[in-house]
């Protein structure tokens, strides 16, 4: 499969260069200043400033025309003010000058966007409410707009494996549109029988069309008649999503609507990076029309990074033709240079391809064989796009490796994504490669009922250990922070309580002992991995991502200082300014 002769296209937009080049960070005025031509400056800002540079620390800086033109003392701040045209910014004592953020992956289109396109499911909600409430409900709202498509996203996954909604269930509420709820982690579906129709699974008549194993890197979960009980996992749920009206769901308006949503969230919460895990979830272009016109129109103040996923049930060659034909979406703040794939499921659920097996003998669902992803890390990087792929279990980490190893180029930052487990001799490897690692630090907490459930799901030695963090950093490997948002949306997604949860292993919206406490990382390494990390995952770390002469001024005014603070008062820190190229985009 995957025969691709390289296209040769015109480019919109093209990748930075590879060696990170630290900019004048020092109190030397003359070099600071380039000649004088900066002055006066647009903006001055005092305090203590975290630049992301080898964790320094300064006084002061000046801004010009959207970037920092000099970074040093207060004294040499001070002959960039001219009365009247500089704004002076002093935030001494009031807590922390830092980059602003990023989001190295989450999916803010999906979760942001979902009161738009359907339902959106309280995790806390029990099977019963789910049936005798929260479904009927989304049937009359889509009923009164006319859609030919119900859909839902956010149902607890632990929870509603105790007592599996069914097809039938669904049918009793509604038989007459096609339904699909997506868990809260987007990896398993429930369907209604016209959703399973739809797709081929199943025919009107109740004959079974595919079975079990029949969609390629999923599983139609079957009842003890041998049909489907509409309960969906991984890949067979992204196929049969894929036969839904998604262009109604959501068109091009929705998805500006959404844009506009995910703009006012992330610079509320200091974000001005984000790259979003798959955008292409609804199965169009919609969300890459809409990033293009919001930028065009001068309207985007962040760095969207849009992955377009494969999956591996569909036709690669032709899906990889469309990952290039999307590239002409790319603007300014607008980047479209990465393919997604899905390697495996999730450890917790049984899917993550892992070693040893899981306690009853199975190693979890696996898309791609280590060939097919060889082959196309090796297309993908010839067309300078670079590979993003989802894997949690150590062997789907492992696999990935190899693949990019043998087939893709070291400086093309091929990522792995979520990784909840590490073989020990993998970590040189990515290392050595230069392969990129993007990972869900807020994700380091367990409740106590959890750490008493895992054993119980998880492979041996996997109890009481999940997202290794402080070991990247002691390898040496880029390692950015993620929140997966809006998957397990019980955690954070903000950066300072993600970076709580780094430094502490505990989350402060439970009552959990520290989890797996020998992973836990230091606040200056969690700030870098939150800014010039995903500056370097996104190639934009010659322009963004820290504090130095030359980049673009995006940075925070934090109204504490989450350096020195309290260690479990991390979280209350919220951005008081958040700048994206100088301008003021957030105030609180």
């Amino acid at each position: 499969m995957f025969k691709l002769t390289r296209r040769d296209f015109i480019k919109t937009t093209s990748l930075a260069a590879v060696g990170f080049m630290v900019a004048g960070c020092g109190d030397d005025k003359s070099a600071a200043t380039g000649g004088g031509s900066d002055k006066p400056a647009d903006l001055v800002v005092y305090g203590k400033i975290f630049t992301s540079e080898d964790n320094k620390i300064v006084e002061a800086f000046a801004v010009k025309d959207g970037k920092f033109v000099y970074v040093g003392d207060k004294a040499g701040a001070e002959a960039f003010i001219e009365k009247g045209k500089t704004e002076v910014i002093d935030h001494t004592d009031k807590g922390l000058v830092m980059p602003s953020c990023g989001n190295g992956h989450a999916h803010y289109s999906i979760g942001l966007g979902m009161d738009l396109v359907g339902t959106v499911i309280d995790r806390e909600d029990s099977v019963e409410k789910f049936l005798a409430e929260t479904v009927p409900a989304a049937v009359e709202k889509a009923r009164a707009a006319g859609a030919t498509s119900i859909f839902g996203f956010g149902w607890n996954t632990m929870d509603f494996l105790k007592n599996m909604p069914t097809r039938h269930q669904l049918d009793a509420i509604c038989s007459d549109i096609p339904i699909y709820f997506a868990d809260e982690e987007g990896h398993k579906g429930l369907t209604n029988t016209l959703a399973l129709v739809n797709a081929g699974i199943m025919s009107a008549d109740g004959t079974v069309l595919k079975k079990a194993d029949d969609i390629r890197g999923g599983e139609i979960v079957m009842g003890d008649d041998g049909t489907p009980t509409g309960f969906l996992k991984e890949q067979a749920g992204t196929y049969t999503r894929s036969f839904l009206d998604n262009d109604n769901l959501f068109s091009v308006d929705v998805a500006k609507e959404t844009m506009a949503k995910i703009q006012e969230h992330m610079l509320s919460e200091g974000y001005t990076m984000y790259v979003d895990g798959w955008g292409n979830y609804f199965y169009t272009d919609n969300l890459y029309k809409a990033a293009q016109q919001m930028d065009k129109a001068g309207d985007m103040h962040f760095i969207l990074g849009l992955t377009y996923e494969i999956e591996s049930w569909m036709d690669a060659d032709k899906t990889f033709a469309a990952v290039l034909d999307v590239q002409k979406y790319a603007s300014p703040h607008v980047k479209t240079n990465w393919v997604k794939l899905f390697m495996d499921g999730t450890v917790e659920s049984g899917t993550g391809f892992v070693e040893p097996p899981y306690p009853d003998g199975h190693q979890g669902i696996v898309n791609w064989t280590e060939e097919e992803v060889t082959e196309i890390a090796r297309a993908a990087n010839a067309e300078n796009l670079s590979l993003h792929i989802h894997t949690m279990g150590n062997m789907a980490v492992n696999r990935a490796v190899n693949a990019y190893i043998n087939g893709g180029k070291p400086e093309m930052r091929n990522t792995l994504v979520h990784l909840h487990q590490v073989l020990p001799d993998d970590y040189k490897r990515i290392a050595d490669h230069n392969i990129y690692v993007v990972a869900g630090m807020q994700w380091h907490h367990v409740s106590d009922e959890e750490q008493a459930e895992l054993p119980a799901f998880v492979p041996e030695g996997m109890g009481d250990k999940s997202y290794p963090m402080k070991s990247f950093f002691d390898n040496g490997i880029n390692i950015s922070s993620h929140t997966d948002f809006p998957a397990l949306s019980g955690s954070p997604d903000d950066p300072f309580g993600v970076m709580e949860i780094a430094v502490t292993g505990q989350c402060y919206l439970e009552t959990g002992k520290p989890w797996w406490p020998e992973e836990c990382i230091t606040r200056e390494q969690a700030i870098n991995a939150l800014t010039i990390a995903v500056a370097k995952q996104m190639f934009l770390e010659n322009e963004r991502g820290s504090i130095s002469k030359g980049k673009y001024a995006d940075f925070l005014l934090v109204d504490k200082d989450v350096l020195t603070c309290p260690e479990k008062e991390i979280h209350t820190a919220k951005p008081a300014a958040t700048y994206f190229e100088g301008k003021k985009v957030f105030s609180a």
